[in-house]
């Protein structure tokens, strides 16, 4: 089982998931959706296309666009379509 943890506490965790460039995916289903906020953050990878963000919010502490997603990945990363990944401390663990 793969898991995700910042501020002390799981926001994700799950036996399913993809691993993509060293980062561990995880199904969008697998997040505690009361820990995450949309944020108006984007970027684009030239192979898996443009990433949107959430913050993470925990015990009222946020870690800004710590957690990202490709809504409409290109082809060749089709395979993390409604996966979400984690970055700036968040612990990632498998």
């Amino acid at each position: 089982m793969a898991n995700a943890k910042w501020n002390g506490q799981v926001i994700a965790e799950s036996d399913n998931f993809e691993v993509v460039e060293g980062n561990i995916y995880f199904p969008r289903s697998a997040l505690k959706s009361e820990y995450f906020k949309e944020s108006p953050h984007s970027s684009v990878c030239p192979w898996k296309g443009v990433a949107s963000y959430f913050d993470v919010v925990v015990d009222g502490k946020i870690n800004q666009n710590a957690a990202w997603y490709y809504a409409s990945p290109k082809d060749a990363a089709k395979n993390i379509a409604g996966y979400i990944a984690f970055w700036k401390g968040v612990e990632v663990s498998k």
